[in-house]
């Protein structure tokens, strides 16, 4: 249930919408010293307003298992989806990424997934009726440098990728002040970025996604083959972490991975794969069942042999394939990697592909 729907005097409303709490949930969940600084409300106001809003939610009807199954509960917020850009891959996803919940989007390098989440950073400062979620997005590198030219290349091609927007409500969006960029070195750089800086973000509404590139690359570096009990440890609290963030601010989490050879038992040093998670080909996403346990929606991006053409340009063919997620089947679309983005493919574009 939103905020709008709760009997609120005015002044009550518009500090909940400048603190950007759109939701009862995330007021309730709120300390009442925090609710006060975000809002700027007199203690009494405070006390007004958890009233009504704790009434409010007696009065909500339950939520059943079956809900939950379906993605209609309190982790989905209600269907609210945050579009990727693309009618053909938002399809594939029944809208979009969920709100709530962290879904992880794997691939081997040269996939395409740095692509699609700095996609993801431009859709979700776009208005709800147009697939986002009016807020910015924390980028957290922990591999290699924020892709800044790209992202410019991919702004100013927005107008190519969104059509179904109006070029004045593109035009009135200030991309790059709404997405902050943050680089983690090791994990307790990273842990430091999701308990301070991520919470301050996140709080004051400047921020309504979260992005991991990626989530292997310091568990890889930092533990050896010996060390998978210490690892696994610290998988769960990184998880925890992001888990708790997407629950408290309603938010969804990406997080990229890398791949390991299903085969290779040498190659994968941070602990046993399961071939369940894993599709028809002989890579798997990394980190194991303790990471992927912690997943709601597991996502994988496949380069395909031969390539797509569109005017002068070119495109090794890709592949979005859905591994696991309670609310999906397990399901896939071509795409192919453009000036202004990621796009799905249709079977008439595909007929110029050529060899590999």
């Amino acid at each position: 249930m939103s905020c709008d729907e709760l009997e609120l005097r005015p002044p009550l409303r518009a500090a909940l919408r400048r603190a950007g709490l759109k939701h009862i949930r995330d007021v309730l969940r709120v300390p009442a010293v925090d609710l006060q600084r975000l809002t700027g409300l007199f203690p009494q106001d405070i006390q007004a307003l958890l009233s009504t809003a704790a009434a409010a939610c007696r009065t909500s009807p339950p939520i059943t298992a079956l809900q939950l199954q379906l993605g209609q509960g309190c982790r989905f917020e209600s269907g609210l989806r945050l579009s990727l850009g693309c009618p053909l891959l938002d399809d594939l996803l029944r809208g979009g990424l969920p709100v709530g919940g962290i879904t992880e989007l794997s691939g081997e390098s040269g996939a395409g997934k740095t692509q699609l989440a700095l996609q993801l950073c431009m859709a979700v400062q776009y208005p709800e009726l147009h697939g986002g979620l009016r807020s910015g997005a924390l980028y957290i590198c922990t591999e290699d440098l924020f892709p800044i030219k790209r992202l410019q290349q991919l702004i100013s091609e927005q107008s190519t990728l969104r059509p179904d927007v109006d070029p004045d409500v593109i035009n009135c969006l200030n991309f790059t002040n709404n997405i902050y960029i943050e680089h983690a070195a090791d994990l307790d750089s990273l842990q430091l970025v999701l308990s301070r800086r991520a919470r301050v973000l996140l709080a004051r509404g400047l921020v309504r996604l979260l992005v991991v590139d990626s989530a292997a690359a310091l568990f890889r570096c930092e533990f050896q083959a010996d060390d998978w009990l210490t690892r696994n440890k610290q998988l769960l609290a990184f998880s925890s972490s992001l888990q708790q963030l997407s629950r408290e601010f309603n938010v969804p989490v990406l997080c990229i991975n890398q791949v390991t050879d299903v085969f290779s038992q040498s190659d994968d040093t941070l602990g046993p794969s399961s071939s369940s998670y894993s599709s028809s080909s002989s890579s798997s996403p990394a980190l194991g069942l303790a990471w992927a346990n912690q997943v709601m929606v597991r996502l994988m991006m496949r380069r395909l042999p031969g390539t797509v053409c569109k005017g002068e340009q070119s495109s090794a063919l890709r592949r979005l394939e859905v591994l696991f997620a309670p609310h999906l089947a397990r399901d896939g679309r071509d795409a192919a990697v453009w000036r202004e983005g990621v796009r799905g493919v249709t079977e008439e574009e595909e007929q110029p592909r050529g060899g590999a």
